[in-house]
């Protein structure tokens, strides 16, 4: 089994350490808090935007990164600090690594700045738009410097447990959004179980690609969702007025399927109705 370092264990990367761990991989996690990972899993408490914090790292030798962390604020210079400078910091440790084979780096679609009616894959190259895909297509290109393998995962809106932005939204007509734009979403248990899957395949020398969409099967327009999920919670909609398409993107998770993994949960109705039924 491989010694896997995640970089950034908040709820998306202790996810990942569980099944990981779950699956006797040695995981270590990295997080700025004090807090002890689950399971026993070892812990290191330490800033990636700080270089002195991160000296334990050059003891280790992971066979596999995964890069997790989420900016702090929505500004310029803290998702340079976070996905940019945060990455080199990381990856600084490991110049003597004589094991690292590979470095997974969880980006977002948010580096898919164009508005189109087209679906976008892998294969369309990302125009970001905003200083938060410039960052992080820039993060992105910090991989391309490196001696082994690579993987970058685009992530979509992530949604689960604890994230209740949009139920909360739907119940208040009020804060609907003006425009009826396209949106796209995956559950944080199906982003985690990708992620380990692909380990997983790696583990076993089975090749992946250098960069997935992730994603689920149902881009949706977001009235849509709302109409669903105000529905869903009593809410009467029958004078809601949609408004014209307007904006978004839609994007395709064919390579995802490809690899032969199973979504948990393949559109926002099977996401949401479990979200619903625990609040």
């Amino acid at each position: 089994m491989a010694q896997i370092l995640i970089v950034g264990c908040g709820d998306l990367g202790t996810a990942i350490a569980t099944l990981l761990h779950e699956s006797q991989h040695e995981v270590i996690g990295l997080r700025i808090s004090a807090q002890q990972l689950p399971l026993g899993m070892q812990t290191i408490q330490a800033d990636v935007t700080k270089l002195n914090t991160l000296n334990d790292l050059k003891k280790s030798n992971p066979n596999i990164i995964i890069y997790c962390v989420a900016a702090t604020a929505q500004t310029d210079e803290n998702y340079h600090a976070h996905y940019v400078q945060g990455l080199k910091n990381i990856l600084a440790t490991q110049i003597e690594n004589p094991n690292l084979h590979h470095v997974f780096f969880v980006s977002s679609t948010r580096v898919y700045g164009q508005q189109t009616q087209d679906m976008l894959n892998e294969n369309i190259p990302a125009i970001p738009t905003d200083f938060g895909g410039k960052r992080l297509l820039e993060a992105e290109n910090v991989l391309s410097q490196l001696g082994c393998k690579t993987t970058v995962l685009r992530l979509s809106g992530i949604y689960g447990p604890g994230r209740l932005y949009l139920v909360n939204t739907a119940k208040d007509i009020n804060r609907w959004p003006v425009s009826n734009s396209w949106s796209n979403r995956i559950h944080r248990d199906d982003a985690a179980a990708f992620i380990a899957f692909l380990v997983q395949k790696i583990s076993h020398k089975q090749a992946i690609e250098s960069c997935y969409i992730v994603t689920d099967d149902m881009p949706t327009l977001q009235y849509s969702v709302l109409n669903w999920l105000a529905t869903q919670q009593g809410v009467d909609v029958s004078e809601i007025q949609t408004p014209a398409t307007q904006g978004g993107k839609r994007l395709s998770n064919q390579r995802l399927r490809a690899t032969g993994f199973q979504l948990q949960y393949p559109d926002y109705q099977a996401g949401y109705s479990k979200i619903l039924k625990a609040i």
